[in-house]
């Protein structure tokens, strides 16, 4: 395995057994596979920096995420790798009583649940059991060939919704589980789908938790410098500010053409998300089933914002700094200060529909609006932060927004069994093509280590012999 004796493996245009292109976890993890395999590689990134959907920023005294930045102990291949790293984690906080804030009305809360009609606890538990009756049918690699896969894939969550509960709470409760872990409304999202993102992530309970849950802990430091530590061991094989515009390949291998010129391997592995890999020009067509499958997985829709305090006055009163709401630009906040406590802060995001309404207006009013919402929540002391910061991932032109990229209905059933099928030379990675904790950071190393695995079989392979493109290679 490995490049024949007159490559080399300069990351800077010669020739390289394998082309990545993504920066972001599952592009870094890629490269890290087939570095550690002697398999030669480039990685090459859209942006200025690395860490994709991830980013940390300097701000007050300390770093924060403004893209993920949980990690739940089930999310084992994460654990692997940071702890390979020595990137440090800290528990999330979250002691004291939450706040639920429904149709302007606050209330506040203790345990799991707010306080629901017996009505709505009865319903939520039923089609709790319900939910896990149908996910756990699922096949974790081909979801749409469940039995009833073309029946849930006919529906949205809303339809589900409408036809299942009845009462106010639990329809509510539903309404913010899609927004705060799909960032889209029950409107957008397959029914399909939603129970694939269950099994995905272990279901519903571990889905939305802190304590067992994904959001049970955050990295010292920030997540960003999970993939900047991945970086420094790849060193000049990432290339950075080189926006892919085209693919081409025939029998011989790939060119992929970039901002910063071209770059030639043998195979390529796209760690994107779908609805990006679908700008990329192919001058060999890409197969019917994945070319419509791109453009038919958009990304949800969040902007997150963090506001740093004196003093956590929240946690004073007896707060956790949990809040859940169904008005403003605030949908879901928690607890952001720092690993030692030192710097006090609060995060909230506007998911689904509040990110796209709150998106078109300018910074200043975001911020005047979050405070505003934090003040309702926690009193006036909110309307003073020391530093605050935002990120609109709608218009981050090489995301195009976050967490992930959602199936509606007739998607997965129709398409999905083109998510990961390689098209001749091009492999597809990106947490989106992960069959555990699709979604996450966890799905994310999953998904290239997989696509670096495939490639890694065929250059393994004595003689494989050259076939025309549109047959398979």
């Amino acid at each position: 395995m490995g490049l024949p004796p007159n490559q080399t493996d300069n990351g800077h245009g010669a020739p390289v057994d394998v082309l990545v292109i993504g920066a972001g976890l599952a592009g870094l993890c890629a490269g890290r596979y087939l570095v550690r395999r002697n398999v030669s590689c480039t990685v090459i990134e859209a942006r200025e920096r690395v860490g994709g959907r991830t980013q940390s920023q300097r701000l007050g005294n300390d770093t924060v995420d403004l893209g993920g930045q949980w990690i739940g102990p089930m999310q084992s291949r994460l654990k692997a790798l940071t702890d390979e790293l020595n990137v440090a984690t800290f528990p999330q906080y979250h002691d004291g009583r939450k706040l639920l804030s429904w149709g302007g009305k606050i209330q506040s809360y203790t345990g799991d649940l707010p306080s629901l009609s017996p009505l709505a606890q009865l319903e939520l538990l039923w089609n709790d059991y319900r939910l896990k009756s149908h996910w756990r049918t699922l096949p974790p690699e081909r979801p749409w060939s469940a039995p009833r896969a073309a029946e849930w894939d006919g529906m949205t969550v809303e339809t589900w919704k409408q036809r299942h509960m009845r009462s106010k709470g639990a329809r509510l409760f539903i309404d913010v589980v899609v927004r705060a872990v799909l960032t889209s409304e029950p409107r957008d999202v397959s029914f399909l789908y939603f129970l694939n993102y269950l099994r995905s992530g272990r279901g519903l309970e571990s889905l939305i938790s802190i304590a067992g849950g994904a959001q049970q802990e955050r990295f010292v430091g920030g997540a960003q410098q999970i993939s900047e530590r991945l970086t420094e061991g790849l060193g000049h094989r990432v290339v950075l500010e080189s926006p892919v515009r085209s693919i081409e390949q025939d029998v011989d291998g790939v060119t992929v053409r970039t901002d910063k010129g071209p770059f030639q391997g043998r195979y390529v592995i796209v760690a994107i998300p779908p609805v990006l890999a679908g700008r990329i020009h192919y001058a060999a067509s890409l197969p019917a089933k994945r070319d419509q499958l791109t453009a038919r997985i958009p990304m949800g829709s969040v902007i997150k914002y963090v506001a740093v305090y004196e003093r956590p006055f929240w946690r004073t009163a007896g707060f956790s700094g949990e809040v859940v709401s169904d008005t403003g630009p605030t949908v879901t906040t928690f607890d952001d200060s720092s690993h030692d406590g030192t710097q006090p802060a609060l995060v909230t995001f506007s998911d689904a529909v509040a990110a796209r309404q709150w998106s078109g207006r300018t910074p200043q009013e975001r911020q005047q609006a979050v405070l505003a919402e934090f003040a309702r929540f926690f009193g006036p002391e909110a309307l003073q932060p020391t530093h605050f910061a935002e990120k609109d991932w709608n218009l981050d032109p090489w995301s195009r927004g976050c967490y992930v990229g959602v199936m509606g209905p007739g998607v997965m059933t129709t398409f999905g069994e083109a998510l990961r099928e390689r098209c001749g030379r091009i492999h597809w990675s990106g947490t989106e093509t992960a069959d555990e904790w699709m979604g996450y950071l966890d799905g994310a190393v999953q998904s290239g280590d997989r696509a670096a695995a495939e490639v890694c079989a065929r250059l393994q392979r004595a003689g494989e012999p050259a076939v025309a493109l549109g047959k398979r290679l």
